[in-house]
This record gives structure tokens, C-alpha cells and sequence, in this order.
């Protein structure tokens, strides 16, 4: 059996999943990997047969997507040719983990695409929801990578196509400590912007990955690390707790790690405001910003020992054979 699994570069949550789906879909059959968007920091290990630009959301620097250059970045001719050239109809199988390229391929020449990615979790009927409403952001998520069958991962199983988290060999391996510092992934945040809001607790010891410097440097008590999955994943398990994004795996593994969590949502993204909405509804603290006004939130987190408890049992070959089978 051919198989196209189709993954979105946007991001590096994404392509750690697909760390573990590819091993368990090239037991199942012969795999071709695509993966679109160029934001990515993780390399994968496995040949990429279709590397395309796709559309990417651009992170800003204070805290949002860059709506003015993401959308300069996208152009619908490229868009428009990138999907009219896929193969698609050549594959048995197309699986798409919100991937915009095979799935408008697939849409335009009436091709099954199975879908299997948070996205579909977040919108399921079941899941929670921000009270603020975001009609063009929904449709935006709704229509961004479109298929005809789908599966979705979120922080619970809140339905029965809606499964736990995949969880990676690499962090389930890990035996946690607590050394004492606090690591920080904010990627729509420039590196002045975190030195400047935290540094305001002298007292606390940050370890800040960045998508916006490639080279390590230490001013006071903030340390500024260019992104490394290896050194990243070690931070994480070695740490008291973990300020992040509202997006989907680094939150999940944190929880897993049992780690004290603080999400920062980001602005412009719809995605990331179901993720709050979820996090918050489990126990979850949950912040607009690092603006001043919410200083007194981080520092309640800081001094808070409450941590929430997840159990996420390893059933991703379960699941991903599961589907091949009965789509095949």
C-alpha cells in the first residue's frame, strides 16, 4: 500500500508527532513524507519526498502571529501550483496532519484524505471553546486543510474519534527532576521582550529557547538558548515548571512530565485559545500576555506548587493502525 502522510511545518509540534507516526505508517505500507511550511526548527530523520513553502503563519515579536507577514509570505500562484502538481491520485492512502497542500489537492480531485491532527481535536463539537468568539479565525481552522474523515488528538478524549496526545519515545523516556529553573518557549516573543519582562523576578532562574537568536548568551538571570530539540526536552525535565505558548505539544508534554505549567496564548491564533480553553477548564493558570498587569498572575505561578495530573498511556501504534486498516 502507498501512503502519503502530509504534515504542516508551521511550528515544531507538527513534526515531533510525525517522529513517531512515520515508524508505525512504514510497518503499514510504503511511506511518502510532504511537509509544507517554513517554520519549522525540528529536522526530520526520514526523507521528505515533497518539501513545500504551503502556508505558514509568521510569529511576531510581541507575543502574536504577524498577520502583514504572513500573509506576504503566502502567495496564492505558488499555493495554487504547488497543489495542482501533487500527485495525489498516484498514493492508496493520504493522511494529513493539517497540511494545506495534499489536502486541497485531494479536495480538488475528489480523493480521500484522512485527517489526523490536534486541529480536528480542538474543533470537535465536544471540546471546549473560548468564551470570545472568533468567526474568522474558526473558519479559517475549518478551512485551512480540509478532509473527508477525521481523527484528532487534545488534552482529553473528549469523543470517540478524539484520542490523547502522542507523546514521543524521547520524553516518555525521560525520568523527571526538579533542578530548580523554569524554561520558557514563547516563540511569538522577540528576545528583548523576554529579557525584559523576565528579568522582573531576579529571583527566579529562566531557561528561554528562541526562535530569534542562534547563539546561547546569559544576561542576569535569564538564559537565551537557540532552539535544540535534545537540549529543549532536557530543560523541560529538569525543570520546576514551564511557561509556554497554548499550543498543543509542549503544553501535553509538560503535563505528562508533571510539570507545574503557565500558558501564554497567542494573539491572532484561534488554535491556541481553544488550547487555553481546555488547559484552563483542567486546572490550568492561563494568561493574556507578560504585560505588567499579569505580573501578579506569574509570580501566584511561581510560588504555587500545584500541578496538574494527565494520563496519557502510549496507544499511538493502536491508533494509527486502527485507521490505516479501516481505510485502506
Amino acid at each position: 500500500m502507498k501512503i502519503l502522510y502530509a504534515v504542516q511545518g508551521t511550528g515544531n509540534g507538527h513534526l515531533c508527532r510525525a517522529l513517531d507516526i512515520i515508524p508505525i505508517l512504514r510497518d503499514l505500507g510504503e511511506v511518502d513524507v510532504l511537509v509544507s511550511g517554513i517554520q519549522a526548527d525540528i529536522q526530520l530523520p526520514f526523507e521528505v519526498k515533497y518539501r513545500l513553502h504551503g502556508l505558514s503563519f509568521i510569529f511576531g515579536k510581541s507575543g502574536g502571529v504577524d498577520l502583514w507577514r504572513t500573509f506576504m509570505s503566502s502567495t496564492v500562484r505558488k499555493f495554487v501550483q504547488e497543489i495542482n502538481q501533487l500527485p495525489v491520485e498516484q498514493y492508496d492512502l493520504v493522511i494529513n496532519d493539517f497540511e494545506p497542500i495534499s489536502a486541497w489537492a485531494c479536495q480538488t480531485r475528489d480523493v480521500p484524505c484522512v485527517g489526523l491532527s490536534h486541529q480536528i481535536g480542538a474543533l470537535d463539537a465536544a471540546s471546549p471553546k473560548p468564551d470570545e468568539k472568533d468567526m474568522l479565525g474558526k473558519f479559517i481552522m475549518k478551512n485551512y486543510a480540509p478532509t473527508s474523515t477525521s481523527y484528532g488528538f487534545h488534552f482529553k478524549a473528549y469523543s470517540k474519534n478524539v484520542f490523547t496526545p502522542v507523546i514521543r519515545q524521547s520524553i516518555r523516556e525521560l525520568e523527571p527532576k526538579d533542578l530548580g529553573h523554569y524554561t520558557v518557549y514563547l516563540p511569538s516573543y522577540d528576545d528583548a521582550h523576554l529579557l525584559k519582562h523576565l528579568s522582573k523576578f531576579p529571583d527566579v532562574q529562566w531557561d528561554v529557547y528562541s526562535k530569534h537568536n542562534k547563539k546561547q548568551f546569559t544576561l542576569k538571570n535569564v538564559t537565551i538558548n537557540p532552539i535544540q530539540s535534545d537540549s529543549f526536552i532536557k530543560s523541560m525535565a529538569n525543570a520546576s515548571g514551564v511557561l509556554c505558548g497554548a499550543g498543543f505539544e509542549t503544553p501535553a508534554e509538560a503535563l505528562y512530565l508533571n510539570k507545574k505549567l503557565l500558558v501564554v496564548p497567542m494573539k491572532n491564533q484561534y488554535e491556541q485559545h481553544l488550547n487555553a480553553a481546555a488547559l484552563e477548564q483542567m486546572g490550568v493558570p492561563v494568561i493574556n500576555s507578560l504585560k505588567r498587569k499579569y505580573e501578579y498572575a506569574i509570580e501566584a505561578w511561581l510560588n504555587s506548587k500545584n500541578k496538574v495530573s494527565v494520563d496519557y498511556p502510549d496507544e499511538t501504534r493502536a491508533i494509527v493502525t486502527k485507521i490505516v486498516e479501516k481505510h485502506k
